[in-house]
């Protein structure tokens, strides 16, 4: 599987996990738990959570779903901007190592700007970093401006990526955002994926699944795996789902496979307001 490497000179998977909306109970809870120890086995060893993910419930479906395996696993995990405080951020990163089972998050993310001081959440991530807690630090729905902002701040050198909505449909960090990350050598990590539903309902994509006998979902993150400094991580919560997605990983589109869907799918051609969920 191909590979991104952060600037921290870690290698992680191009297609891991993501876990948003996962904090079902009961059969879908241990289905869910199935399908990221499947993911894990078939190389989809990034895992993302957040604490906003059903109040920290998602976080423990991660816990019991790496138990046993921690070490296979590169963890993401995400603190909401009210905790990023000094104080309070280091409470929030203590929750989430419990929820998680485990003594170390490999990438914390603040999940969106907030209204502390970025100098501040800069300052208590390399604190947790210097105690272990986190191997590294990043941030999460900024947009080209405000990445710019926390690069010039006092250990914003040391974030080592940037978490946003990127897929097919919205292609508008093209204009801006990811070149200045590519500059940099600095990865995105591209959440939905997949968009919301529409986006699979294309004549493009299906018309090219039938050209490599796969269908529309998995052509459109074969797509985003071929963008260079891209990490995906769709959620997939079902063990079947997560096989699909694995198959997108080995299709390798070709020009015009690519022209067809730049042309289905244009690129940005001005800057436009980052895309949030």
């Amino acid at each position: 599987m191909k590979s991104v490497e952060l600037p921290s000179a870690k290698r992680v998977p191009a297609l891991g996990q993501g876990t948003w909306q996962m904090e079902e109970g009961g059969a879908g809870r241990r289905e869910a738990i199935e399908a990221l120890r499947l993911g894990i086995d078939l190389g989809m060893t990034v895992v993302d959570t957040a604490e906003m993910y059903g109040e920290g419930a998602v976080e423990e479906i991660v816990g019991e779903a790496i138990a046993g395996r921690r070490d296979q696993v590169f963890l993401v995990s995400k603190c909401y901007p009210r905790n990023a405080s000094r104080k309070r951020m280091v409470e929030a990163c203590a929750r989430s190592l419990r929820r998680l089972g485990t003594d170390r998050i490999d990438l914390y993310l603040l999940h969106w700007p907030g209204s502390v001081p970025i100098e501040e959440t800069l300052d208590t991530f390399m604190r947790l970093k210097d105690e272990g807690k986190i191997l590294d630090y990043g941030i999460s729905n900024f947009d080209a401006r405000g990445i710019q902002r926390v690069w010039s701040a006092p250990g914003g050198g040391g974030i080592v990526t940037d978490q946003v909505l990127y897929n097919l449909s919205e292609r508008g960090i093209e204009w801006d955002l990811l070149p200045w990350c590519r500059k940099r050598g600095l990865p995105l990590m591209a959440y939905t994926p997949l968009g919301q539903g529409a986006l699979l309902r294309d004549p493009a994509l299906a018309r090219i699944g039938r050209r490599h006998g796969a269908m529309p979902a998995q052509v459109a993150l074969a797509w985003l795996l071929s963008r260079d400094g891209v990490l995906a991580i769709p959620k997939a919560g079902r063990v079947a789902h997560v096989r699909e997605n694995r198959r997108a990983a080995d299709i390798v589109l070709d020009a015009q496979d690519l022209a067809e869907l730049d042309a289905a799918f244009p690129s940005p051609d001005g800057p436009s307001p980052l895309a949030i969920l």
